[in-house]
């Protein structure tokens, strides 16, 4: 199945110079080591809209060509991010979606974010619907990076895996807008059986494209994600030291999402879970301090207003039209269930890393329907000894 992009209800471009107010006296940049994820998430990410003109075979959000009609309005969207403003310091907002460009009024939400002195990712899909002049509107509302995706490193398998042809050009024309427009690029790749062998390749492509970042998902099967192969345990454990020995070289920082286990392989061989994957200053958005995981650290927002620890741990804790995502964030049960490693199950409650990993609890729940069962794309065994030699 292919489709057309851009034709159903695409919003108009915005004028590039809308916002010039929205960046005046905003808060100097937090101190991220002060940052208690007991009390707050460093990262929260917001499904604007499950509308996408792309149909992509991993997705998650099982995305659509229609806006939902329960989507947050302009006035509800205002005031979550004016309660996301009370966590103690300003959590990295990430507007996801589906294509959070298929909201008209997602620059002002940029807007109203950035003068909260929320530092703003706008990931957009590869359409023509990231053109220039979209791009530079978000830039004056204070946008700080752009995320894209890259599953496959030529456009026919790029193209396969997002089932719309022309998507890999219309996702280098995004980075090469974002460039001209001074903004950092950060690059997503979805790590399953289908991409394996394009990994080496996705790697080059993103020293070529100026990435900063280099953002590995590792496969939950969510969404249309369901019907796609995941790597072994064992294949996970080589694709893990190969990432890890690429990015010392590489010019990007490798990010590994629900590949939490990568924290143990780097701990093994002696290195820290920063300065082991080739990290440098990355451009107005920062590394987090120490493990986040889903509930942990992390906290997303769905399409309908849904507070869930992870989009891929879709366990509503509440509404943000009814509740405060702080309060959910710092009380609900399931997210201090999810804070606390003394509650973890079987061979992840065992482990002497699972203060530094926890394993991917989306992936636990996935694959047993309990978020505190252990991760089965993990190969270690606690109390085992490793082999001689590694």
């Amino acid at each position: 199945m292919t489709h057309t992009p851009g034709a159903l209800s695409n919003p108009p471009d915005h004028p590039p110079a809308a916002y010039p107010a929205a960046r005046a006296d905003r808060p100097r940049k937090p101190d991220l080591a002060a940052i208690d994820f007991s009390r707050q998430p460093f990262v929260l990410a917001w499904e604007l809209t499950r509308a996408c003109n792309l149909a992509c075979i991993h997705c998650r959000a099982d995305a659509q060509l229609r806006r939902h009609p329960g989507e947050l309005t302009t006035e509800e969207a205002f005031r979550l991010i004016d309660d996301i403003a009370r966590f103690d310091l300003p959590p990295i907002l990430i507007l996801t979606g589906g294509d959070p460009l298929r909201r008209p009024d997602v620059i002002d939400l940029i807007a109203h974010a950035t003068g909260h002195g929320i530092p703003v990712t706008l990931t957009p899909a590869g359409t023509p619907l990231a053109s220039y002049n979209r791009l530079a509107a978000a830039k004056e509302a204070g946008v700080a990076r752009i995320a894209v995706s890259f599953d496959g490193a030529t456009p026919e398998t790029h193209d396969a895996f997002r089932r719309v042809p022309g998507s890999f050009g219309w996702t280098l024309q995004i980075v090469r807008h974002a460039h001209d427009l001074g903004l950092p690029v950060q690059i997503h790749t979805t790590l399953c059986r289908q991409t394996l062998g394009e990994l080496p390749r996705l790697a080059d492509l993103a020293d070529e494209l100026g990435a900063v970042v280099w953002a590995v998902f590792c496969l939950v099967p969510v969404g249309r994600g369901e019907i796609l192969e995941p790597l072994s345990p064992a294949e996970y454990e080589e694709v893990f030291n190969w990432l890890i020995d690429r990015s010392q070289t590489a010019r990007w920082n490798l990010k590994l999402t629900e590949g939490y286990h990568l924290r143990r392989v780097l701990a093994q061989r002696g290195m820290g879970p920063v300065s082991g994957l080739g990290f440098r200053e990355s451009n107005g958005i920062g590394r987090a301090p120490k493990a986040v995981n889903a509930g942990n650290g992390f906290c997303f927002v769905s399409h309908l207003g849904e507070v869930w620890p992870s989009g891929f741990l879709p366990l509503a804790t509440g509404n943000v039209r009814t509740s405060s995502i702080v309060d959910l964030y710092r009380n609900h049960p399931i997210f201090r269930a999810l804070r606390d490693p003394a509650r973890l199950k079987g061979k992840c409650g065992a482990c002497r890393f699972k203060l530094i990993c926890g394993g991917s609890r989306s992936r636990a729940f996935a694959a047993t329907g309990d978020y505190l069962a252990s991760d089965p794309a993990c190969a270690y065994q606690p109390g085992v000894p490793a082999p001689l030699g590694t």
